[in-house]
Parts: C-alpha cells; structure tokens; sequence
C-alpha cells in the first residue's frame, strides 16, 4: 500500500477550512489528576504533559477572571466491575475512587470555580453533564485541554465536534507520554475537526469575549 503523504491529505481537501472562534468560549481540563501531574504514579511527570499543564495553569488563571465557563475531569471507577477493558496496568490498578492518583491537582483546579466531573470513558463528554453545562453557559467554543493527546483528548475532540461546538486545540496546553503520538494525533485532528493555536493566542481571545460580554 502506497505511504499517503501531508500532500496528498491537503491536494484531497484536508483541512482546507478552519474552525474558528465563536462569541462564547468555555473549557474543558481532560485529566489533570495526580496521576498524570505527579512523578511518583506509572502515568506521572512525563515532560510534554507538564509542559500541557503548567501552560493550562496560565490559560486558566485567565479564564476565571474572565468569567469563562470551565469543565475539569478526573478518571476513577468503584472498581473492575464497573471499569472497561483498560489494556494499561496502572489504570486498572490505581484509577480506583479513593486513589490519590485521581484527585485533582490543586494547581490547575478551583474547587469554588470549575465544575469537575468523573468521566470513565476516554471523552470528557461521555455520559458526563459537561453538554448541558455548557450549552446552559450558552458556550459554542469549546477550548480542550489535558492528557494523553494520543487517547483523552483525540476522545473528547471528536466528542465536542459531534455535538457541534467549534472545537479549539492550544498544542501546548495538551501532553503525552512521547512526541511522536502527541504530534501525529494533532496533525490528524487538525485536518479533519479542530484548529490547533497556542496558549498565547487565546488569552486575548478569552479577554477580547469578556469585554463583548460586558
């Protein structure tokens, strides 16, 4: 089978439309939990999904003061019964209610601000509130943040194109455990349902809406 190449992808049309920013933006935190943000868990501290987050910190911080709706999760399950097939030991294992390793990081999470969530899927928008929450905040952008690029976020970045947001990727505010992954899964994305931009694009956004809506 003949390597289909960038060129191809764009001579056939790929990514030939970009999404745009909307009037109302919100969102979401895929994944910032301990287990994911701290060294001492099997998933921990990996350099690209720090990098996501420490940037998510900054896009935040902006955000509240803006007044821009945000929707965090963290993965958990009662037990094995209730957990899909995971092939990944340290999920089966550890992302248990009640484990440390998946309560949220203080560092990116306003307990008095952001609405959290459980998810128990891959998407931040499987069986989980954040559709009405966010259509309730009258959103149609929807900003995603968080970890892994390759599984959650691919997950909820198709998610938040079906139900029909304009869906925005800042590639610094999203990680994975290898660069490879991280930066085919947003290529591919981005050709098909997302505009990729950076953390330093979107806080004028995010102030520029804020100022539209007062």
């Amino acid at each position: 089978m003949p390597e289909t190449t960038t060129k191809n992808y764009s001579q056939r049309t790929y990514g030939a439309h970009d999404v745009g920013l909307g009037h109302r933006p919100g969102i979401v935190v895929v994944d910032y939990q301990k287990g994911f943000t701290e060294a001492q868990y099997p998933l921990g501290g990996a350099p690209l999904i720090m990098r996501g987050f420490e940037n998510t910190i900054r896009l935040l911080e902006v955000a509240r003061r803006c007044n821009v709706p945000i929707a965090t999760c963290y993965t958990a399950y009662k037990s094995w019964e209730d957990m899909p097939y995971w092939k990944i030991t340290s999920v089966r294992e550890q992302f248990l209610h009640d484990h440390p390793s998946t309560a949220l990081d203080p560092r990116g999470y306003d307990p008095n601000y952001d609405v959290a969530v459980c998810k128990t899927g891959p998407s931040i928008f499987f069986q989980t509130p954040v559709v009405p929450f966010f259509q309730k905040q009258q959103v149609d952008t929807v900003i995603i943040t968080g970890c892994t690029t390759s599984g959650c976020i691919r997950a909820s970045a198709i998610d938040s194109f079906q139900w029909g947001f304009r869906t925005i990727v800042p590639e610094d505010c999203v990680g994975d455990h290898e660069e490879q992954p991280h930066k085919d899964n947003l290529r591919d994305i981005s050709r098909r349902y997302v505009d990729l931009t950076t953390v330093d694009d979107l806080i004028p956004y995010l102030e520029r809406s804020a100022r539209a809506a007062a």
